[in-house]
Order: structure tokens, then sequence, then C-alpha cells
């Protein structure tokens, strides 16, 4: 075979695995959206959910969904990120550095059910809070901390090395070069791993089930206080988000119309992801070419 037609039919294949996944995701995201769109409305997405009658909505679940993954963020950004630092600018090799490397490879490949068993035992047995949607966060930070450390990592890898050197030539001090040159540089890279991180947080239901919980209490969104369990902000209140109410109302749900429901609240999941990822990526670039003056 000749080199020109083993890179033709190497074309045609990547090109045909390429378009099967445009095709899958195109397909199921078409499915969701045929099934769920046309239950989404106002009332649907403002009203608390019923146990036993039909009508109910999701409003508390959503609100549940986006406090809880601002929580996690606000934990794991600045330890994910630090730790993508220390391991890219300020490690030595040696072994103390090795077993940092392990122990993210070791969070990393945790699945779902143990992180969400370890959270029920620290979070919720030892400590005695109970089901806190602070607990849920600090499981999902334990799934995100890995990602966010290694992406970090390799962003600022990928910065060109004459950049660093100029500015170490000046004689600024590393940490500065960090902050000035190199974090700015980084940003799109962080930034992607950090929409990764908050895609997996809002699709996570195994680990929020045994920390978070399945249950949600009435809300008083007049009521500011972070210590009243019947606050919005408190997190301290058990609070089940919308991938575990999607999955109660398939598996034991008692409610009429919990089909109806269920579709309407995986479609509204999927746009929640969709609008997150496209006003991430926006704030990104406008971070980036105002660290780096760039257009």
């Amino acid at each position: 075979m000749s080199p020109k037609t083993a890179d033709r039919i190497a074309t045609v294949v990547f090109s045909v695995i390429a378009t099967f996944f445009v095709v899958l995701l195109l397909g199921l995201l078409g499915y969701i959206f045929y099934r769920g769109l046309p239950v989404i409305d106002w009332h649907f997405l403002t009203s608390p959910p019923k146990t036993m009658e039909a009508g109910g909505g999701v409003g508390i679940q959503l609100f549940n969904t986006v406090y809880v993954l601002v929580l996690s963020l606000l934990i794991t950004v600045p330890l994910g990120v630090g730790g993508g630092i220390y391991l890219a600018e300020f490690a030595r090799r040696g072994p103390f550095t090795e077993l940092v490397r392990l122990a993210v490879e070791v969070l990393a490949s945790l699945p779902s059910i143990v992180v969400g068993l370890f959270g029920f035992l620290v979070f919720v047995y030892y400590t005695g809070w109970k089901f806190t949607l602070l607990g849920g966060a600090l499981a999902l930070t334990i799934f995100n901390l890995p990602l966010i450390v290694r992406v970090t990592e390799d962003a600022l890898r990928a910065v060109p090395r004459d950049q660093r050197e100029a500015s170490l030539a000046l004689g600024v001090t590393r940490w500065h070069t960090v902050v000035h040159v190199l974090l700015p540089s980084a940003v799109p890279g962080i930034l992607t791993g950090i929409i990764l991180a908050s895609g997996r947080a809002f699709g996570e239901a195994a680990a929020l089930m045994f920390t978070a919980g399945m249950t949600t209490l009435p809300l008083d969104f007049s009521n500011w206080d972070l210590f009243s369990p019947s606050s919005p902000l408190s997190p301290m209140r058990p609070g089940e988000v919308l991938s575990v109410h999607i999955w109660k109302l398939n598996a034991e749900s008692l409610v009429p119309d919990r089909l109806r429901i269920s579709d309407g609240a995986s479609a509204l999941l999927v746009l929640v992801v969709l609008l997150y990822n496209v006003f991430a990526r926006w704030l990104g670039r406008a971070f980036y070419r105002r660290l780096t003056a760039s257009e």
C-alpha cells in the first residue's frame, strides 16, 4: 500500500469516527429536548415538587444544583489551581512530589459510589452534620480536585518557555512570574478544566445521594440567615439536586406524572450545562483579553 493510499484511508476512518461522535451527540440531545422542552415553562421552573399529586415543578432542585456547584467551586478552584501551580513551578523531583502525583491519580480513579460512601461516613456520620449541601460540595471537591490540578499543571507547562525565562531574567521573582506572566496565559486551559469539573458536578448523583440527601425542605427566599434551615443560602441544610431528583422520580416516586417531570428535568439539566459552558467560555475569553491585553 502506498503512503498516499494509507493517508487517504486514515483520513476517511478518522472523519467517520468524528462524524459518529457528532451524530451521537446531536441524536442524544435531540431526543432529550424533544421529550423535555415542551414540559419546561415558568411554573415548572419555579414551583416546588409534589409528593403525591401531579403538576409539581423542580424550582428548589434547580436552585440546589446551582448552589452546591458554587460551593464546590469555591473550595475546589483555589485548592486545585494551587496544587497545579506547585507541581508545575515549585515542586522538585523527589519522593514527596511523586507521592503527591500518586495521590492525584488515585483520587481521579475513585468510583463515584465509593466517594459517596466515604462522604457519608466523614461528612454525615463522624462530623454529625447529617445530610447537608456543604457535605455534597466537599464530596464533589474530591471528584474535581485531581482534574483541576492536572489541567492547571498542563496549562502552565504549555506556556512558552521564553516568557518564563524573560520574566526571570528581568529579576522578577518566581511568584510574580507565575501571577503576572504564566497564569494570564494559562487562563483558557484552566477554564476548560473548571468547565469539565462543573459538568461532572451537574450530573453527579451517587455521591450527592449519600451526602446532600434526597429530600429538600421548603425554602423561604426572603430569609438570608445562613444558619436557618429554611434559608436558601444555608450550606448546612439538606438539598436534593436535579440529577438525584431525576433518579428518584424513575426509581421510587409515586407522583402520577413522574415521567413528564423526569423528561422536563433532564432537558433542563442539559440546557443549564450548555448555557453554563457558553457563559464560562465567554467569561474566560473576556478575562484572557483583559489580562493579556490581546484582541
